[in-house]
């Protein structure tokens, strides 16, 4: 059988979606600047892997605390004021960041402190943030605007930490004041998005309601295994937090090339999104995905082993791409057979499945470097990747023989609006 053909994308067709990228990727930039600065900065002060893994960890506890409940308010409240709200407060972090490095009294503290108030202003933001999404272009067209808009954020994550790692030679203060900046734009841009959202449920605020999510997922063997094998590829293999002591320690390229090595999985990130922009995934998507994770897990095992500079940023870039062939299947899979009303909680559910193996990752390739060492770490998480994504193949068969995107059956009250105004 054809897939259905995939409708025409113009950006400038959905004003409301065009602000909300715009948004997504200042923010996205500023985000990338600061973790560099904070990551560099913190190494500088302790000389430890293991520190560098509490940072993760430090935003990840209360960011799971809270997710739950932000995916309820993502589905009972304006979506857009609370990616608003959440942004606003990332960019009181980094000024008081930017205060803390030039007035000299940054320290570990300090930093663990400011990263557990990240973790709970991305608590909010993630789950309301890709509930958004979906809301502003119609279903026929939300694949490629998946694809359009990770490119724009795989270029924010391009230009950010090169950008930062640039400005890092003014010092610390000047990469936090930017990222400051740069995060009040974002939030008051994000306020100007609008949309229409479907029905509200009166249904009272309950444990069952609150849980809906979960209990959603769980019924849905595609998307859960979809989500679950994000959290295990990243957790495992990523090795985003080590990449301050292979820069110091093993590559010997200072902080501009700190930049370049957290730039260059955004490369090769934005180069694949540009191709599903243009060529959509249209069959054998759920191999395509496991294979995908397949490749990242390898291309994690040689950038793990490498001595050369120009060998790791292609091995990242490679990763990179890998990684944004999960995230287009993984997000319009979950975009497209969710129903409105739950994609908040839905999103929640997901979004601790992201920062687990984002921030709790971090703290994993901290924790086993500490122990095995940083070439030790990342070997062991690549390798654990291949498997996974092997395992992956028995233990979800509906996954991994998924053909298209696109829904078998349309979720019930699943109305996206061909426009927003």
């Amino acid at each position: 059988m054809l897939s259905p053909p995939i409708k025409r994308f113009r950006p400038a067709d959905y004003p409301s979606f065009l602000r909300y990228w715009l948004a997504r990727v200042t923010s996205v930039a500023a985000s990338q600047m600061l973790m560099v600065a904070v990551g560099w900065e913190m190494y500088a002060l302790t000389g430890s892997a293991w520190d560098l893994g509490l940072v993760g960890l430090y935003q990840f506890v209360p960011a799971l605390a809270l997710v739950l409940p932000a995916g309820h308010l993502a589905d009972r409240l304006h979506r857009g004021r609370i990616v608003a709200l959440s942004t606003a407060v990332v960019a009181v972090v980094a000024l008081v960041l930017a205060l803390a490095s030039h007035y000299g009294f940054a320290s570990r503290n300090l930093l663990l402190g400011l990263s557990v108030l990240l973790g709970v202003a991305r608590g909010f933001q993630m789950p309301a943030q890709q509930a958004l999404m979906p809301m502003l272009v119609p279903a026929s067209v939300l694949p490629r605007a998946m694809a359009f808009s990770s490119a724009g954020t795989q270029a924010a994550v391009i230009a950010g930490p090169a950008l930062g790692g640039a400005i890092f030679i003014a010092g610390a203060a000047a990469v936090y004041g930017v990222s400051a900046v740069l995060m009040a734009a974002s939030a008051l841009l994000m306020t100007t998005v609008i949309y229409t959202p479907s029905a509200r449920s009166n249904e009272p605020t309950t444990l069952r309601t609150v849980l809906a999510g979960a209990v959603f997922l769980a019924r849905h063997k595609v998307l859960l295994g979809a989500a679950l094998l994000d959290l295990f590829a990243v957790l495992l293999g990523g090795a985003t937090a080590l990449l301050p002591i292979y820069a110091k320690d093993i590559l010997h390229v200072g902080p501009l090339g700190l930049g370049f090595l957290r730039a260059a999985p955004a490369v090769g990130a934005l180069a694949v999104s540009l191709v599903l922009a243009r060529w959509p995934l249209r069959r054998r998507v759920g191999r395509t995905l496991l294979l995908a994770v397949a490749v990242f897990g390898l291309a994690t095992v040689v950038f793990g082993v490498s001595q050369s500079f120009a060998l790791s940023l292609i091995a990242l870039a490679v990763t990179g791409g890998a990684d944004m062939v999960s995230v287009v299947i993984r997000m319009s899979l979950i975009g497209l057979e969710t129903p409105d009303a739950m994609r908040g909680r839905v999103s929640a559910v997901n979004s601790i499945f992201i920062g687990a193996s984002n921030q709790l990752g971090e703290f994993e390739s901290g924790a086993t470097a500490a122990w095995l060492g940083p070439v030790g770490s990342v070997l062991l998480g690549g390798v654990g990747t291949v498997v996974v994504a092997l395992a992956w193949w028995r233990l979800f068969p509906g996954l991994a023989q998924r053909d298209t995107l696109e829904p078998a059956l349309a979720p019930m009250g699943a109305t996206p609006p061909a426009q927003t105004k």
